[in-house]
């Protein structure tokens, strides 16, 4: 299906002159529930692609923490919401009995990023951040749901000469980033839409917290069976 039969076939409403509320009513409904399937299909063709990569990508993050590492992130507009939220959920975890693991948000400062794009261009934003607070061993998350924004390919060419480990959350077919020797896992959703897009990367995020908080239980585990 072509993208402009897929847009007709989830917004309806607005290939069509104006119709009476019962009418208008019953194309919304469809509507959502077209979205909701979409959104399923979509999930479900993600996670079974790019569940190994998932799960390797967080038994990378477990190491980088393992060895007094921290987690950064990186992204753009919607994406730069949910490079917050990424490191939200590492530093304030919110189920009892899991440690806060240090992770920073560089798109939170709006100084530091305004100065950047200002005197260098909005490609170095991150990069220049990168250099002064990542160290050898650390990690960087970029979500781009195109896969194609310079700035944070930018900072994972970096993070890569800085023997930073790189983690990328893509859409579409992954872009620039899905070919890129500076990342070392590339989780892509396979959508045009980046609604869908943005809602498996939150899915995807979770789970990679979660992976990463069981992991490390798991080691300390060994660890402590193995001292006795």
């Amino acid at each position: 299906m072509s993208n402009a039969a897929q847009l007709a076939a989830l917004y309806p409403f607005l290939a069509h002159a104006k119709q009476n509320d019962g009418q208008l009513d019953a194309a919304l409904l469809d509507s959502i529930r077209d979205k909701a399937r979409d959104g399923r299909d979509a999930s479900e063709r993600f996670f079974a692609a790019e569940g190994p990569a998932l799960l390797a990508a967080a038994r990378t993050l477990a190491r980088v923490y393992e060895n007094g590492g921290r987690l950064y992130t990186i992204g753009n507009g919607g994406s730069s919401c949910d490079a917050a939220h990424i490191a939200v959920e590492f530093l304030h975890p919110v189920t009892a009995g899991r440690p806060a693991l240090p992770a920073i948000s560089l798109t939170a400062d709006t100084a530091m990023l305004s100065a950047i794009g200002n005197d260098l261009g909005f490609e170095h934003a991150f990069v220049r951040q990168l250099v002064a607070h990542a160290r050898p061993g650390d990690a960087v998350i970029g979500v781009s749901t195109s896969g194609n924004s310079a700035n944070i390919l930018a900072g994972f060419v970096k993070a890569k000469e800085m023997n930073v480990s790189t983690i990328a959350l893509c859409g579409g077919d992954g872009g620039k980033m899905r070919q890129s020797p500076a990342v070392d896992h590339c989780l892509v959703v396979p959508s045009n839409s980046i609604h869908r897009v943005q809602e498996c990367h939150v899915a995807a995020y979770h789970i990679l917290w979660d992976l990463v908080h069981t992991l490390l239980a798991d080691r300390r585990g060994s660890a402590a069976e193995a001292a006795v």
